[in-house]
């Protein structure tokens, strides 16, 4: 997840490593929170395409408009994850 963040930001430098690592972590934290249950963040969807932007948008010190931004996104989201809970099958 580290490389795929730095080629969305473009980074190609290594020195931030650590505190990129850092933000993806509380990114996954949060977007599992918002959605009620542990996402999948490895695969192409809206859970990593989320998370590459929270990230974007916490790099950038604009996190306050994350989710003012992606609210329907999120619930979106939240509303897949509880219908794929409902039916109990997890896809």
């Amino acid at each position: 997840m580290l490389q795929d963040l730095k080629d969305y930001l473009k980074i190609t430098w290594d020195a931030e490593d650590v505190y990129l690592q850092n933000i993806i972590d509380r990114g996954k934290a949060e977007l599992n929170d918002s959605a009620g249950t542990k996402l999948d963040f490895e695969t192409e969807g809206k859970p990593k395409t989320l998370l590459l932007d929270y990230c974007r948008y916490y790099y950038n010190n604009a996190i306050e408009y994350f989710l003012d931004n992606f609210r329907e996104d999120i619930l979106e989201l939240k509303l897949k994850e509880a219908v794929k809970a409902s039916k109990g099958d997890g896809e």
